[in-house]
């Protein structure tokens, strides 16, 4: 019996040990301390529980966990050694960029969180090299206890909410040799350390506030490879970097640097200077510079001859010289680099013949050369008088005058003798008139033609405001025709006497005719009759405005005339003469074609960034500015260099002409008050949602013809965006669906969910839509020459990348795995 029951007890044993070494042993989690483990849970509950962590709790594997774009954990001999962490908060947008205090919203974590205390888990990781902590919300100084981690090889916290300055203890982190603090919000100058990380060979502190001078300091750091500072505040020149001879990427643009050209070691791959204000010519330096592939020197104050030795260059794939001052003629047996894929050399002082290797009809590259003062060229130029008085306005500049002190007495001498003269002759005119009695009636008479021809003149209080309208906003109007006034021979002879065959269409507001100017350009003209007579003065008020409507992403108006009343000076009808652009519109280019014929993705991505800066321009590029704008894809023409056209915008101004009073300013002031609160009663808004909508077609390649269509589009473009990679593709028209970057498709997609959000203040502004264009643009630029570094965070593949081209702002977040769509 005693037996039995003891054969009855080991059943029951065994049963209890198993419940105890299940229950009660801890698990290896691949053989990861407690400790550890502790401390990961514990940055789950700092960062505030994000998606990335869901799964995480006491029993999960830590170091099995499989990699993915938003979560990596490596682990060597039972100790995490990388951690990568992705959220999906938002970055900053410039409104908190630039403010000096900061408040926790939605987008950051909550009031409750604390850098120190994140900082104090993270140091229980002594092996830590590779920490991102992305799009996480965090906000706060970057404390100094940084330093303990003291194995760090790659920091990246860019996309958050960080201000102040940088902490000089991350100098004395020995092996740390990436760091990456992209778009956030550091407001202090640049760290000037003595000693830079010895190994640093990537710093990136672009889209934050920093501001003041770049420290001699940096040009001592030999091992640096890449160089990012750009969309900040600095100034100053840039200190000498000829020393850096791994240097490979520079990036400094759209800052205030200047005006000294920066020393380059001549291993730079990839230079980036645009939106600064360098000055003088271009170094002959660069024209030897065997590796450079990418060159951006756009929008500077650039002058003397345009450097020929660039189009040649040995790797030159990319090289942007538009919105200078450089001058002289081309070389017609110019020699160019057929690897050339993209050149920009418009808005400079240019003359002569376009080099047939530049001409975008003869070539596979992207070319543009209008308004310079070329001869042969397809694209718009300017009279050869033009660029000959602005090259010599941004000479005279840079000319040394040395005067002595008897050219002076002498230059005051004449000047004391032509003053006095003038007195003398005044004073006799004065005697004259007045020995003529000139009566009253004549000086009424005079008084009365003054005030005529003064109210005639352009009222100072509609032009726009130069100094607050942004730079590149101002720059859109270059290549156009001066507006003018147009005489009625003119108009007649351009239309063939308004001959029926030249009648295009006819509405409440007028007839609109296509006509041809005596130069050969096409123009439309649209003719509008008064319903009640009107002064010339009057109607000029109005015409004005229209006038300010020039913007090479709009049909812009090139002129007026007006028509009058045989018996009186009224005027009884007013002619508007706009360019005329006859390529078909968008929706032909995406839609309506067949597949060969259609934009590629590159095309797609310049026609909306065209779109979105015409937009742009009719609500900040004027004042006051135009808004509910009513944007449809069937109202956008394409030029013939496939430039897109807004050809239907908001004009209220033009039934005011037609209806208003003789005389009358009230109608006139309460069009322009209106206009002035569109901002404010979210028509700019409403502008963004209609511009979604033209993205979403841009990108899936069909008609969308209803809100019900669009909702489901939106729906589907929200369920690609969250999910694996390949669903982005599908969305996609299947002409450009393997033919584009994964970063640029989901980067398009991204801010076109934004545009279409049903809470209006969620929608982003002109500017960020065409920030992230922008991005999109470069990232598929890069994306067939450049190095992808891998989203599986691997330190030997990450260094051994570092080494190659990264395309500009598209390296960091292949860093990261992850692309956050900016705010």
């Amino acid at each position: 019996m005693a037996k039995d029951k003891h054969h009855l007890y080991i059943p029951i044993l065994f049963q209890i040990s198993i419940f105890l070494v299940v229950f009660l042993v801890p698990p290896s989690n691949g053989q990861l301390q407690t400790s550890y483990i502790q401390s990961l849970l514990r940055i789950k509950r700092i960062l505030e529980y994000p998606l990335a962590l869901n799964n995480w709790n006491r029993w999960t594997y830590f170091c099995n966990i499989p990699p993915t774009s938003n979560l990596t954990v490596i682990c060597s001999n039972s100790r995490v050694t990388e951690l990568h962490i992705v959220g999906d908060k938002g970055s900053p947008t410039l409104l908190s960029k630039g403010n000096l205090k900061f408040a926790s919203s939605n987008q950051s974590l909550s009031s409750g969180f604390s850098m120190d205390s994140l900082f104090t888990t993270l140091s229980k990781f002594s092996d830590l090299q590779a920490l991102s902590l992305v799009s996480l919300g965090l906000w706060g100084e970057i404390p100094g206890k940084i330093d303990r981690l003291s194995n760090l090889q790659v920091l990246n916290m860019s996309s958050n909410f960080l201000y102040g300055g940088i902490p000089q203890e991350i100098s004395s982190i020995p092996n740390l040799q990436t760091l990456i603090l992209d778009d956030n919000i550091l407001n202090d100058i640049f760290p000037n350390w003595v000693n830079l990380p010895s190994n640093l060979s990537v710093l990136s502190l672009s889209d934050n506030s920093i501001h003041g001078l770049i420290p001699s300091s940096l040009g001592t750091s030999k091992g640096l490879r890449l160089l990012n500072l750009s969309r900040n505040s600095l100034s100053g020149n840039v200190p000498y970097l000829g020393g850096l001879s791994k240097l490979e990427v520079l990036d400094l643009g759209e800052n205030n640097l200047g005006p000294q050209f920066p020393s380059l070691g001549k291993n730079i791959v990839t230079l980036a200077l645009r939106n600064n204000t360098f000055s003088a010519n271009i170094p002959s330096e660069l024209g030897s510079y065997a590796q450079l592939k990418r060159l951006d020197l756009s929008f500077n104050k650039l002058v003397g001859p345009i450097l020929v030795s660039l189009f040649s260059l040995t790797s030159i794939q990319y090289l942007n010289l538009a919105g200078n001052k450089l001058t002289g003629s081309l070389v017609q047996n110019l020699s160019c680099n057929k690897a050339l894929e993209y050149l920009d050399i418009s808005d400079n002082l240019l003359t002569g013949k376009l080099p047939s290797c530049l001409e975008a009809k003869l070539t596979n590259m992207v070319s543009l050369y209008g308004g310079n003062c070329l001869v042969n060229s397809d694209q718009h130029q300017h009279p050869y008088s033009f660029c000959q008085n602005e090259a010599l306005a941004a000479i005279m500049p840079h000319v040394q005058k040395k005067e002595s002190k008897s050219n002076l007495a002498l230059i005051l001498s004449i000047l004391g003798g032509i003053v006095g003269g003038l007195v003398m002759l005044i004073l006799s005119v004065l005697l004259i008139l007045r020995r003529m009695g000139v009566n009253k009636g004549e000086n009424l008479v005079s008084q009365k033609t003054e005030a005529v021809n003064s109210s005639m003149s352009l009222s100072p209080r509609l032009t726009p405001n130069s100094r607050s309208m942004p730079q590149m906003v101002r720059l859109g109007t270059i290549g156009l025709p001066p507006f003018r006034k147009f005489s009625l021979e003119e108009i007649e002879d351009a239309t063939d006497n308004f001959d029926s065959s030249n009648l295009i269409g006819e509405g409440s507001q007028g007839q609109l005719y296509r006509g041809m100017l005596h130069d050969g350009s096409m123009v439309l003209v649209k003719c509008l009759k008064l319903k009640q007579r009107q002064s010339p003065q009057s109607i000029m008020q109005r015409v004005e405005l229209i006038s300010n409507l020039r913007h090479r992403h709009l049909i812009s108006i090139l002129g007026h005339c007006f028509m009058y009343y045989q018996d009186s000076p009224g005027v009884s009808g007013v002619f508007l003469v706009f360019e005329y652009v006859y390529n078909g519109t968008l929706r032909s280019h995406i839609s309506e074609r067949r597949e060969a014929d259609t934009l590629k993705w590159p095309q797609r991505i310049a026609a909306a960034i065209g779109v979105a800066r015409g937009l742009q321009f009719l609500n900040t590029g004027i004042t006051p500015g135009i808004y509910r704008n009513n944007l449809k894809i069937e109202d956008i023409l394409l030029d013939q260099n496939t430039m897109t056209k807004l050809c239907s915008y908001n004009l209220p101004i033009i039934e005011e002409i037609m209806v208003a009073k003789v005389g009358s300013e009230s109608s006139f002031k309460g069009q322009k008050e209106s206009m002035d609160v569109g901002r404010a009663n979210d028509g700019d808004k409403e502008d963004v949602y209609n511009l979604g909508q033209i993205l979403a077609e841009i990108i899936v390649g069909k008609p969308i013809i209803s809100p019900s269509e669009l909702e489901k589009l939106r729906n589907q473009l929200q369920a690609s965006f969250t999910a694996e990679p390949g669903a982005l593709r599908r969305v996609a028209d299947p002409s450009i669906r393997y033919a584009c970057a994964t970063e640029s498709l989901k980067t398009a997609i991204g801010i076109t969910l934004k545009c279409l959000s049903k809470d209006i203040s969620c929608r982003p502004s002109v500017d960020d839509v065409i920030w992230n264009l922008q991005y999109a643009a470069q990232v598929q630029d890069g994306w067939s020459g450049s190095a992808q570094v891998s989203g599986e965070f691997s330190m030997k593949n990450l260094s051994a990348q570092v080494s190659g081209e990264f395309p500009m702002k598209s390296w960091n977040t292949q860093v990261s795995g992850e692309f956050q769509v900016k705010n």
